[in-house]
């Protein structure tokens, strides 16, 4: 049987990293996309860690796997349109 023991101070150092994940990802949307996209994008990481796999009180959870599901919303949100001229030479 796998239990794992959880204390308080490893639940408040994963709540630290998930803070700081989650806040550096979504400067960095803020600087290169503007607001309305660090909206969505921190709805969209959220969402993610949801879906993150494993117990809620797992000490080992992966943050950046959380980062990079969120970072691929943005990517297909804000994908432009290929130019005309790409388009005809494939």
């Amino acid at each position: 049987m796998n239990n794992e023991s959880f204390s308080p101070l490893v639940y408040d150092e994963q709540m630290h990293i998930e803070e700081r994940e989650l806040s550096s990802f979504i400067r960095a949307v803020m600087e290169l996309y503007g607001p309305e996209q660090a909206r969505l994008s921190a709805k969209d990481w959220l969402d993610e860690s949801d879906l993150l796999d494993g117990p809620p009180l797992s000490e080992i959870r992966d943050w950046r796997s959380v980062t990079i599901s969120a970072s691929a919303r943005l990517a297909e949100r804000t994908r432009a349109p290929l130019p005309e001229l790409v388009l005809r030479a494939a």
